[in-house]
Parts: C-alpha cells; structure tokens; sequence
C-alpha cells in the first residue's frame, strides 16, 4: 500500500508541475494576443483618422459641385426665360 501511495503522489506531482508549464505557456500566449491587439488598436485609430479626412474631403467636394451645378442650372435657367420673354412679345 505504501508503495501505491508513493506512486500517487509522484504522479500528483507531475501532473502540478504539468499544469504550471501549461498555465505559464497560456500567460505567455496571452501576452502575445494583447499585444497584437494592442498593435491592431493603433493602426486602426490611424485608418480611422484617414478616413475621417476623406470624408471631410468629400463633403467639402459635394459642398463645391452643388454650388456651381446649382450656378450653371440658374445660368440656363435664366438664358431660357429671356428667350421665352421674347417670343411672347412679338
């Protein structure tokens, strides 16, 4: 009997000894996804930053084509009223 129990507790150690390689195996790989997240965060706070600009761009782009298609509409506008005044007068 005594014997056995010498077994088990060999055994038992081991097994503690096991799981601590495989819980500090498990931090460090922790610490290798937290870091690669962290690195992630930052280059996606960078694209961010690019595409806020390029929105802004793009609103102040719209802002600009509106006013001068809205300028050559009232341009046009204004050469086809002339023309119909015209004809109405004769």
């Amino acid at each position: 009997m005594e014997l056995l129990g010498v077994i088990l507790d060999s055994l038992l150690i081991v097994l503690v000894i096991i799981l601590i390689v495989l819980a500090l195996k498990a931090l460090d790989t922790l610490n290798k996804v937290d870091a690669i997240l962290d690195d992630t965060k930052k280059k996606l706070d960078n694209l961010d930053g690019v595409f806020n600009l390029v929105d802004t761009v793009s609103n102040k782009l719209t802002l600009v084509t509106d006013t001068v298609v809205g300028s050559i509409v009232n341009f046009i506008t204004s050469i086809f009223n002339r023309k119909g005044k015209g004809d109405i007068d004769e």
